[in-house]
């Protein structure tokens, strides 16, 4: 029995007669696949700029995941980023701009420790809000600025979940509680008894103790250092990135 034979599969199809690929349907997919990563159409390369930009939104997860549908920054996330821009040369000074909850306390003194200790001049700059330990965060910076109408929310350390009830519970709690306060009034110019006064303070959350803080108070406290936006903070942090080449270029001398 003959098999039949397709001739169209047996001659071999020529490169003229292959369909050519558009480039711009390339260069529409990958601005789709950044709009449902970033979302945003461009993205500033790495060499096109000297300043870093780290953004803190959402909860600041820690060591238990959060559900899917919480906007959250993981520390695993930022610290990779941090060590990465201390050490690429092409990176002069680092921008961190904070929309935050706040979230585990562990995991946002880990990260602000990290950005107080970063030889490259730091900027943080508060949008919306920078509660809780969004707090320690945000004068982790070498200057701070906060926009007119966020806030800062200020209150004792809680736990969540199940809590063993013992002295020994509550002293960790004194103890975690002690290192944010030392941390927040050896970065910025606010007293530690004012600190205290704002974090214990009854009456300004409902069903709560703490301190709602607005941006022109923040600065009144001396918790941040100036009342200001975008353009204001990367004028900042350029006169910074300058005062150092000034200074490193000094020592050379």
């Amino acid at each position: 029995m003959a098999e039949y034979e397709n001739p169209s599969s047996s001659q071999p199809t020529s490169n003229s007669e292959q369909p050519a690929q558009n480039p711009d349907s390339n260069n529409k997919s990958d601005i789709v696949q950044k709009i449902q990563e970033l979302g945003q159409t461009n993205v500033a390369e790495m060499e096109n700029t000297n300043i870093h930009s780290i953004t803190i939104v959402g909860q600041i997860e820690g060591h238990m995941q959060l559900p899917p549908q919480n906007k959250t920054t993981k520390y695993e996330h930022i610290i990779p980023q941090l060590v990465a821009a201390e050490q690429n040369p092409k990176i002069e000074g680092l921008l961190l701009t904070l929309n935050t909850v706040g979230g585990d306390v562990e995991a946002g003194l880990a990260m602000a420790e990290m950005i107080a200790s970063m030889s490259k001049p730091t900027v943080a700059l508060v949008l919306g809000g920078g509660h809780s330990i969004g707090v320690p965060m945000a004068v982790a910076a070498d200057y701070s600025l906060i926009a007119e109408t966020a806030t800062m929310t200020i209150h004792p350390i809680r736990l969540t979940g199940l809590v063993i009830g013992v002295p020994q519970t509550f002293e960790y709690l004194d103890k975690m509680q002690e290192r944010v306060i030392k941390f927040v009034t050896r970065h910025s110019n606010i007293e530690e008894e004012k600190f205290k006064d704002l974090m214990f303070a009854k009456g300004n959350l409902t069903r709560d103790i703490g301190t709602n803080v607005i941006g022109t108070d923040a600065v009144e406290f001396g918790l941040i250092e100036e009342v200001g936006g975008i353009g204001r903070a990367l004028q900042k942090l350029n006169s910074l990135i300058e005062e150092q080449k000034q200074q490193n270029g000094e020592m050379l001398q």
